[in-house]
């Protein structure tokens, strides 16, 4: 009985030491979706005329902002926030994707994102499908968009969801990155990602 005991108290005692020798690993600032079960592929067309899918971008960590070039506002600070972002990460931005998804293919024409998305960042990529695929990766992602009708039948602004989704170098969803937080939680985050 003694023996059992004093094996327990060794083993026990190895454990804390090995727990003690390995840090903690450091947390994500931004929420972390690991494990979720969406979001997990997209097949869409670059605004380069190509047919992509996550699985294009394996090694890279990708960023997916779902947003519209007519937005006034989310849609354009968070890609300028996306640029900044890129800046701080200096050689290790050469490793990330950000990819801008449109909800609006009516208007946002391959033409128009290869104007529009490119002005943030040349490395940036719009990506745009018809209006059945926009509905489809709209729902796999969970992502919000309707239409508000303008002055004009073309004046119509997107309510969407916004926010962005980020997966790693494997192609597994890890985080989403609300509106609005800054620049340095988004690269503290990738950093731990490109580790």
């Amino acid at each position: 009985m003694l023996k059992k005991i004093l094996s327990c108290f060794l083993i026990t005692g190895l454990l804390t030491l090995l727990a003690a020798c390995n840090p903690p690993a450091e947390k994500f600032s931004n929420t972390d979706i690991t494990g979720i079960d969406y979001a997990k592929d997209f097949a869409l067309t670059d605004h380069n005329g190509k047919a992509r899918t996550l699985a294009d971008f394996k090694g890279k960590v990708v960023i997916m902002f779902f947003g519209y070039t007519q937005c006034p506002d989310v849609c354009p600070t968070t890609m300028v926030e996306m640029a900044n972002v890129m800046q701080q990460l200096g050689q290790q931005a050469d490793k990330v994707q950000v990819i801008f998804v449109t909800i609006d293919p009516e208007r946002d024409t391959q033409a128009l994102l290869a104007s529009y998305v490119p002005n943030f960042d040349q490395r940036f990529l719009g990506m745009y499908g018809d209006a059945a695929a926009t509905a489809k990766i709209a729902k796999d992602f969970k992502v919000y968009y309707q239409k508000v009708p303008g002055k004009t039948p073309t004046s119509y602004t997107m309510d969407h969801t916004a926010g962005s989704y980020v997966f790693d170098t494997d192609g597994h969803i890890r985080l989403f990155l609300s509106l609005g937080q800054g620049i340095e939680p988004i690269v503290h985050d990738l950093k731990l990602l490109l580790k």
